[in-house]
């Protein structure tokens, strides 16, 4: 009853003019950067840092929310319109929605996208707000040890579970770290900072984001130029028929089951539930012989686990201070920015901020389907914006929000150099959300792991506390050597039992 209480306060505050504005204003603007490939809802919320560090956190972070929710609507549109994904997220919706859309049903397929979408994250969001008190709770239990161990997990399973190769997964993660530890350390002694006094405070998290996601995705677009925009499939009114809901309902419910706990899990994302969601589809239909060549199962589905992930990515940032990908990262970022520590004490100490921007989500959600299926055809135009002009923008606002940080030309040699880093990235396949993560979580595992040594009389046993820590390492262990496991243990066994 407390949390519905905290909840309708959160309405209260987010139901005045200007916060709604905000709320506007975000969804508006991440279901247009979804809208465009090549542009995410963490790159737009990193050249936005620097702005809102103005404005009240509230604001701010209505506006994020509204970003996060309209970047994973967007990126349907452009799937199904286009072809081409405008985010990683949004590639199985282009399997059986592009196909739609060529068949003349492009109507059926955003609507079915945006609706699900907006079913999904109700739902998800509602389950935000029944299971994040009770993981508050439970991180409130937590010792520097298991802190400690939690992070080390979040960093094996950022490296070990994202892209084709561990190697380059720790290469990025390794990148962040070195990163994260410029400056003056806890016992006052300065750390890679190579005698120059603007790095003594290490460099700015916001710097870093707009740099690699910003610049470095510019650079990289600019590399790979191709100034003639795709042919846009043409669309009416988005709409449904009967037939089109039967054959809808259930995959936004399944779709909604492995969204929400894949989001909540660090490198779960939205990819593999959507990926799982389906190949479900596929197994349960009655209608197999659409598949592959335009069936509305494979929209709805994938939708609904993509916008349920949102919402589950917000658990463990807000209960423990844990990003899960990369823009919920960048808004952990904008929430050191204003002096806030997510974790279990935010609750307690920002229990208002926290309960607005959860009750904005569902305001974002409802505006968002007021937003998609009157105005798809609007949002299509965007795609044909020319990529040069769209590129040079992202640049100038990105030099504008570096400099604005700390208003220091020496920003922009290191926005500079952190942009040649992200396209470097790119170019030999680094995963960014390692580093990321790196960046921001690397001196907290450092500050967790000196106090757990300090308890211990600097003592390695120290490092090892209750049965939670003892749980998480041994989860580690098991990712770090699954590929040996799987070779020389379910290989063999499975062999046997073919034969068998």
């Amino acid at each position: 009853m407390d949390n519905l209480a905290n909840l309708l306060d959160g309405f209260a505050n987010v139901l005045t003019p200007m916060n709604l504005l905000f709320a506007l204003l975000g969804v508006t603007i991440g279901t247009a950067v979804g809208v465009l490939p090549g542009i995410g809802p963490a790159m737009t919320v990193a050249l936005l840092l620097p702005v809102t560090y103005g404005m009240e956190p509230a604001q701010a972070f209505i506006m994020f929310a509204g970003i996060f929710y309209g970047g994973m609507y967007g990126g349907s549109t452009t799937s199904i319109l286009l072809n081409t994904p405008g985010e990683s997220s949004s590639v199985v919706t282009a399997i059986e929605g592009n196909k739609m859309a060529k068949a003349g049903r492009a109507a059926q397929a955003l609507a079915t996208a945006a609706i699900g979408s907006f079913v999904a994250g109700t739902i998800a969001t509602v389950l935000l707000v029944v299971v994040t008190p009770p993981v508050v709770q439970f991180a409130i239990s937590l010792g520097a040890p298991d802190y400690f161990a939690l992070m080390l997990l979040a960093f094996v399973s950022v490296t070990a579970v994202l892209g084709a190769s561990r190697v380059r997964g720790f290469a990025s993660l390794l990148l962040g770290l070195v990163i994260g530890v410029i400056g003056i350390d806890q016992s006052g002694q300065q750390r890679l900072t190579f005698g120059l006094p603007q790095l003594a405070d290490g460099i700015d998290v916001v710097v870093v984001a707009v740099g690699i996601f910003a610049v470095g995705e510019a650079l990289w677009i600019a590399a790979h130029l191709r100034r003639k925009s795709g042919e846009v499939i043409p669309v009416g009114q988005p709409w449904m028929g009967k037939q089109d809901w039967k054959r809808s309902w259930k995959p936004w419910l399944r779709g909604t089951a492995f969204g929400f706990p894949f989001g909540a899990v660090p490198a779960g994302g939205a990819e593999i539930p959507t990926f799982l969601s389906y190949v479900t589809e596929k197994k349960l239909t009655k209608h197999p012989e659409e598949f592959g060549r335009g069936a509305i199962e494979g929209v709805a589905g994938p939708e609904a686990a993509n916008n349920a992930s949102a919402a589950g990515t917000l658990v463990p940032m807000l209960a423990i201070g844990l990003p899960t990908n990369a823009t919920a990262a960048v808004m952990l970022a904008a929430f050191e920015g204003y002096g806030i520590q997510p974790g279990p004490l935010l609750f307690t100490r920002e229990s208002s901020l926290v309960w607005t921007l959860i009750a904005s989500l569902f305001i974002g959600n409802l505006l968002l389907l007021v937003l998609n299926l009157p105005l798809a055809p609007a949002w299509a135009r965007l795609l044909r914006i020319p990529r040069p002009y769209l590129y040079a923008g992202i640049l100038f606002f990105a030099s504008m929000g570096a400099y604005a940080v700390n208003a220091q030309p020496f920003d922009l040699y290191l926005l500079l150099a952190l942009g040649l880093l992200g396209f470097g990235m790119r170019r030999f396949g680094l995963p960014i959300l390692p580093l990321i993560v790196g960046i921001i979580l690397g001196p907290r595992a450092e500050l967790q792991g000196r106090r757990a040594l300090q308890l211990s009389g600097g003592e390695l046993h120290g490092l090892v506390g209750g049965w939670v820590s003892w749980l998480i390492y041994a989860t580690i262990a098991v990712v770090l050597l699954w590929p040996l496991i799987g070779r020389f243990v379910v290989r063999p066994l499975r062999g046997r039992l073919v034969t068998a």
